[in-house]
């Protein structure tokens, strides 16, 4: 599943809302192990230019 929502991710990441949307259910859907990869990955790939949306997300 991890590697389906980087997929996802990747294919969203030129609109910011569908992107949280998205990145949102990724985190309800995977289990703790994988969130904290997609989060490392997440920052790696989307760090600059998405950094206050994935802090909101990955803050709860």
């Amino acid at each position: 599943m991890l590697e389906y929502f980087k997929t996802i991710l990747s294919k969203v990441s030129f609109d910011k809302r569908l992107f949280e949307k998205e990145l949102r259910k990724a985190i309800k859907a995977l289990i703790p192990d994988e969130v904290l990869l997609l989060k490392e990955w997440c920052y790696e790939k989307f760090g600059r230019r998405y950094r206050p949306i994935l802090a909101a997300c990955f803050a709860g």
